[in-house]
């Protein structure tokens, strides 16, 4: 055989590989041996501290779309708490306010309730407490409607007052509503007198707005004593108004030189403007009361006995005679 055909590879005994299961226990081995001395004698410690300093970088490179991931997830999910947090507070600051609102309000009509509850202990007329619904539509009067009407006894000319004074008067009644004139409507008017002088006038009621206060006293003389300030009341002699109620306050008297008469504008003491809660008195023409009603009955019963007595005295002379045997005959006429 030539050389050129010698075969040059090695021997198949050192070609040949160990066994899978050799190669798995050996493996095996190993592998509890380095657990073992890394467990005892912390030999991988360098290697370990090693390869994560030279990993790192790329652990915080490759952690960086995960963390913007959950940071935006995180910062939407903050906003929309917030947003409804907000939402949240402002329906509630909402709420506060209406209830303090309200708080407010039923405080003041509690104020406005006890104020009319005084004054109807005060009155001895007879009245009631009403409220106003709403403004009269006629855009060319004062005038409010009130929740009484003739069902309830309102009766028209009815005193109408507030805490402060008079309001105004009833013009129309209803069955189960009444229209209230204010004393600024322009066809109300309302005998006052002034305590400090004592002079007795009529104020008379004028929505316009060039006129001071909404009310005025005319054909006051140009001497007349009216001082800015004075409180009218009522004069009662109008049979329907109890006197000595507030009425109105003088803001400004016009004296002038080219006129005879005075201009004095007045103010009302009641709420003309607003008002909600009234009290509506019986007409002073029409009040009765316990003594008064006593003495009247008693007087009838007077009146009524005098007649009773003259008409028997009367009724015996012209009383027809009966005799025993029952037949009637006429009684004889007087001489």
């Amino acid at each position: 055989m030539p050389l050129e055909t010698l075969d040059r590879s090695a021997p198949s005994l050192f070609k040949q590989r160990a066994s899978r299961p050799s190669q798995l226990a050996l493996y095996s081995a190993l592998a509890l041996f380095l657990m073992v001395a890394d467990a005892r004698f912390k030999i991988t410690e360098p290697v370990r501290a090693a390869v994560s300093t030279v990993l790192s970088p790329v652990q915080w490179l490759v952690a960086q779309p995960v963390l913007a991931y959950q940071n935006a997830s995180r910062y939407a999910e903050v906003q929309q708490q917030a947003v409804r947090r907000e939402d949240e507070a402002r329906k509630e600051l909402v709420a506060m306010a209406q209830r303090a609102e309200l708080s407010d309000e039923l405080l003041e009509e509690n104020e406005h309730l006890r104020a009319l509850l005084g004054l109807r202990e005060r009155q001895t007329q007879p009245g009631m407490a009403a409220e106003v619904i709403y403004d009269s539509p006629d855009p060319y009067t004062r005038r409010v409607v009130i929740d009484k009407g003739e069902v309830d006894g309102i009766a028209p000319g009815s005193p109408v007052l507030d805490e402060k004074g008079v309001v105004g008067q009833v013009t129309r009644v209803y069955v189960s509503r009444a229209e209230v004139s204010l004393l600024i409507d322009r066809d109300q008017a309302i005998p006052v007198f002034n305590p400090r002088t004592g002079a007795r006038s009529v104020a008379y009621g004028d929505p316009s707005p060039a006129r001071s206060g909404g009310m005025e006293l005319r054909f006051m003389p140009s001497n007349a004593d009216v001082q800015e300030g004075d409180l009218l009341t009522t004069s009662g002699v109008d049979g329907l108004y109890p006197p000595g109620l507030p009425v109105a306050k003088v803001v400004a008297v016009d004296r002038r030189a080219d006129s005879a008469f005075t201009r004095i504008y007045c103010e009302p003491v009641g709420r003309v403007q607003g008002v909600r809660h009234v009290m509506v008195l019986q007409p002073l023409g029409r009040a009765t009361h316990p003594e008064a009603e006593a003495l009247a009955a008693q007087a009838e019963a007077e009146k009524k006995a005098k007649k009773s007595g003259k008409g028997g005295k009367k009724d015996d002379k012209k009383t027809d005679k009966t005799d025993k045997d029952g037949t009637v005959q006429p009684a004889k006429e007087p001489a």
